[in-house]
């Protein structure tokens, strides 16, 4: 049996439905063959066809699935620093956008940045996530807001998973903001930049979804559907920043082209949340921007319960709202910030993190999965969002290696 292993000895979440809480198996037992999850199971029940093969014992620590980052903005130039002050000294999001800050404000650099530098950038934040247990990460573009610009940040998304052993799922948001140069024109960029970009980027198999930010210092949902439209069109799965500051309808809208993720949903409302429950559009909560941005109304976690709508949970990592490569603290926040439970959090990060990317292949432990495991240095799955500032993982295995 080639490249096989059996990790033994261990406390097993497997975020797995099975009755019990983070699915867990205690004095639990993996094994792994070219790079796929075999069996899964207590110990004593593992099969004597496995008896020959190599054993690693952790010896009592946790397995869970690798962590799971299904929202970020990690490719990017410049940073915004200054914005954080400026906030710190009293400015609103919106405030600081219409005085030509925000997302706007990262454009130039990016746009000065060759793909060789976006890459080196976004490395060292990379490795911090990497350093976590994380396993499979989505980035996405948005900062160049023109056809070159856009083409490079999801090129150099695509060159990160040639660097590091790392799962890269690319989202477009050529629908991010309206650049200085279409300033008052959001339909024309919309045509001329925003949908051409899209079939480009297509073209050249360098985008796995289609994202858009669905706000009033963004677009509104007419501007969304036309993106939408085209990205249907190419068979591409799309996903929405919405409700993140007001409520303008966009998780309905969302769900209505059978969003896999709508991401933020600080304002959404009762009929949003029913529109995603019905659609089985999963919630991403991202608890950094609104810790970043001193927020005050929270996501509806008690209403997306109520309807069972699956609730991820990412970094955002962003240079302005969101300067945040720990999914460990987001799950701190995510418990902290909005009350979510230790079991939602471990299952934001993983099971439903996939459910967000459109995977089927991960998030669980379980038989026929990739082996992207996360070996921690604890004896419960709660201790990953008790803690803050505090890592401890003790082996990352992607694809069965370590």
């Amino acid at each position: 049996m080639p490249d096989s292993t059996i990790y033994t000895g261990a406390t097993l979440a497997t975020l797995q439905a099975n009755g019990t809480p983070y699915g867990m198996i205690p004095h639990g037992a993996v094994v792994i063959s070219d790079g796929l999850i075999e069996w899964v199971g207590a110990a004593a029940n593992l099969p004597a066809t496995y008896a020959n093969l190599p054993t690693q014992d952790v010896q009592g620590r946790l397995i869970t699935p690798g962590l799971i980052d299904a929202h970020s903005h990690v490719v990017f130039g410049g940073n915004r620093a200054e914005e954080f002050e400026m906030r710190l000294n009293g400015a609103g999001y919106a405030e600081i956008a219409r005085a030509g800050g925000g997302i706007v404000s990262s454009v130039k650099a990016t746009r000065d940045a060759s793909v060789d530098a976006l890459v080196a950038d976004a490395l060292p934040r990379i490795d911090a996530m990497i350093a976590e247990g994380v396993c499979t990460l989505e980035i996405k573009s948005g900062y160049g807001l023109e056809q070159e610009t856009e083409l490079r940040m999801l090129r150099a998304a695509r060159q990160i998973a040639a660097l590091r052993p790392l799962r890269i799922k690319t989202s477009y948001l050529g629908a991010h903001a309206v650049p200085a140069e279409y300033a008052g024109r959001a339909d024309d960029y919309i045509d001329a930049v925003c949908i051409p970009t899209l079939h480009a980027a297509y073209g050249d198999g360098l985008v796995d979804a289609v994202d858009g930010f669905c706000e009033g210092i963004a677009f509104q949902p007419a501007q969304i559907a036309r993106v939408f439209d085209a990205a249907q069109k190419l068979g591409l799965p799309v996903k929405l920043h919405a409700e993140q500051l007001s409520n303008l309808g966009g998780a309905k809208l969302a769900a209505s082209y059978g969003a896999i993720s709508a991401d933020h949903l600080e304002y959404l409302n009762a009929d949003g949340v029913a529109a995603m429950a019905a659609a089985g559009t999963v919630a991403v909560i991202l608890p950094g921007a609104f810790y970043t941005l001193r927020e005050t109304q929270a996501p509806p976690i008690d209403l997306l319960r109520a309807h069972q709508v699956p609730m991820a949970l990412a970094t955002d990592c962003n240079p302005g709202s969101s300067p945040l490569t720990s999914m460990l603290l987001t799950m701190n926040m995510g418990c902290t910030l909005f009350r979510m439970t230790p079991e939602e959090a471990l299952a934001g990060a993983t099971r439903h993190a996939a459910q967000a990317l459109g995977l089927t292949d991960t998030g669980i432990v379980a038989p026929g999965m990739r082996a992207d495991l996360a070996i921690w240095d604890v004896h419960h799955p709660a201790e990953l969002s008790y803690r803050i500032g505090f890592n401890p993982l003790h082996k990352r295995i992607f694809g069965g290696l370590s």
